[in-house]
């Protein structure tokens, strides 16, 4: 019985973050692009947030299920872009995950969500190299010389900005789930303290790649 309550919140959890990672979508629709044709997404830091509390695993299944839902809805890049979505918020969110399950601390969250960048932007150099060639109908010398000048400092800052924003709403939503039961309590047995200085770190990194971005598209 026990075994089967538990199931039933994890897949309750699971589903609210998958309705959460959509809206998210939705709203980084209204974000101007960069280059014309590479769009900001904010659900990766809704499903970093998944995998910090659920695991990698669910991180992976969220992934997968939003981008399938993204590819349905509102993408006009199909089987090709939903493939490209699941990789890049899987390469962001899966390291991040793993790493703070591994070290579960504010410096664990933080050097997890590096990783999680700087993975995600490599690995998308990658695969922006192998799939941007068919979907989007140009020479694959066209897309390689793109690559560093624009795919990469794009990668940067869209996994930046995640990490900010993963490090800043983190510990209000694990609140919330907790005084829901959709999640466990802390095993210390304490509620999660408001750090001021961390806050404060998750705001200045926030700041700075938003910055970095409006400077990228041409905004500032």
């Amino acid at each position: 019985m026990q075994k089967t309550k538990m199931s039933v919140k994890y897949m309750t959890t699971v589903a609210m973050f998958c309705a959460i990672s959509f809206v998210a979508v939705l709203i980084g629709k209204l974000v101007p692009n960069i280059a014309g044709f590479l769009s900001y997404d904010p659900k990766d830091a809704i499903v970093a947030i998944a995998g910090f509390i659920l695991g990698p695993a669910a991180a992976a299944i969220i992934a997968l299920i939003v981008s399938f839902i993204e590819m349905l809805t509102v993408s006009t890049t199909g089987p090709y872009g939903m493939l490209m979505n699941f990789l890049s918020t899987c390469a962001f969110a899966i390291p991040a995950a793993w790493f703070y399950k591994k070290s579960h601390s504010y410096k664990g969250a933080v050097i997890g969500l590096g990783i999680g960048v700087a993975l995600m932007a490599l690995c998308m150099v990658l695969w922006n190299y192998i799939i941007t060639p068919f979907y989007m109908g140009v020479p694959r010398e066209q897309v390689a010389a793109m690559l560093v000048p624009i795919f990469l400092p794009f990668n940067l800052v869209k996994g930046g900005i995640n990490a900010g924003l993963t490090l800043l709403i983190y510990k209000p939503v694990v609140n919330a789930l907790r005084k829901a039961r959709l999640v466990p309590p802390s095993k210390s047995g304490q509620k999660g303290k408001f750090s001021l200085g961390f806050t404060l770190f998750a705001v200045a990194v926030l700041v700075t790649f938003v910055l970095l971005f409006l400077v990228l598209a041409g905004i500032i």
